[in-house]
């Protein structure tokens, strides 16, 4: 099986200079690390609230985490030295053909018995909520015939808030959750209602873990201005017509697989108990 070995010389590097320094400085507290296998392949699925999510997520692991990355940072010698450097793998990104190529590559990672580190929402949270996911991680999941461990990091986003190229001192979290046993939908892994329950059980999943509020919309269809997160938790009360469920309420967790298999609308793959200890 590929491990630490295997790993580009960047990243080795990196991996002996970065915890001595940011765990202490970030009072990092790592949970469940004994749910990530020693040697079989998975999916690392975990919210993303900041750039340096990316180094707190691997960087307590004994093997190597391998991420997707948009191609355009191929496209400069000024980043395409670290991304190389550092294990991760270009895809472009897109609709069509584009979508299915971070598939193939995904599971690629996967079938040569890896770690492969992926954020469902696609994109950092705009606000510190946790947004819908997409399906590709379990579609990527499903064809690997690999099980998914939702991860979450808590308080990222105050430690290297966006904009910020300095880390405040300030502590953070990271958990890894039971692996996700999806083998059931196996058979079904091409019908987009199974696909969208599978991905709304892995972000209830992630929820129960950061602890974060659950909003129904694409992060990505937030930041563009498209959806107004705002109205979704405005309620209005009238004595002639009381509200029987808030907005807030509506939108505080995902659909349950029930639920959604028979609610969610067709979408497809462009959808794109642990011990605690301080290190």
């Amino acid at each position: 099986m590929p491990g630490m070995a295997d790993a580009p010389r960047m990243y080795r590097a990196l991996l002996k200079v970065l915890p001595p320094v940011l765990n202490p400085y970030l009072h990092v507290q790592v949970e469940g690390i004994e749910n990530v296998p020693e040697r079989a392949p998975a999916i690392l699925a975990c919210n993303h609230l900041s750039f340096i999510d990316s180094m707190v997520l691997p960087m307590n692991l004994s093997r190597p985490v391998y991420f997707l990355g948009k191609a355009d940072y191929w496209d400069s010698w000024k980043t395409r030295w670290f991304f190389k450097g550092t294990g991760v793998v270009p895809v472009r990104r897109g609709g069509g053909g584009q979508g299915e190529d971070s598939l193939k590559t995904g599971v690629e990672i996967l079938s040569r018995g890896d770690l492969l580190g992926i954020y469902p929402e696609g994109t950092r949270s705009p606000d510190g909520r946790l947004y819908r996911g997409k399906t590709g991680p379990v579609r990527m999941a499903l064809e690997a015939d690999v099980p998914i461990i939702p991860c979450a990091v808590h308080n990222t986003d105050q430690a290297l808030p966006t904009g910020s190229y300095v880390p405040k001192r300030e502590p953070v979290t990271m958990r890894y959750g039971q692996p996700l046993d999806l083998s059931r939908y196996r058979d079904r892994r091409t019908d987009p209602f199974v696909l969208r329950s599978a991905t709304d059980e892995l972000m209830y999943e992630i929820m129960m873990l950061s602890g974060q509020e659950y909003v129904d919309e694409y992060g990505a269809k937030v930041k563009s201005g498209d959806v107004d997160v705002s109205r979704l938790f405005e309620v209005e009360l009238t004595p002639e017509a009381p509200a029987t469920e808030s907005a807030t309420e509506s939108a505080t967790a995902p659909a349950t697989a029930t639920e959604s298999a028979t609610t969610a609308p067709a979408t497809t793959g462009d959808d794109e108990g642990a011990g605690r200890h301080a290190v």
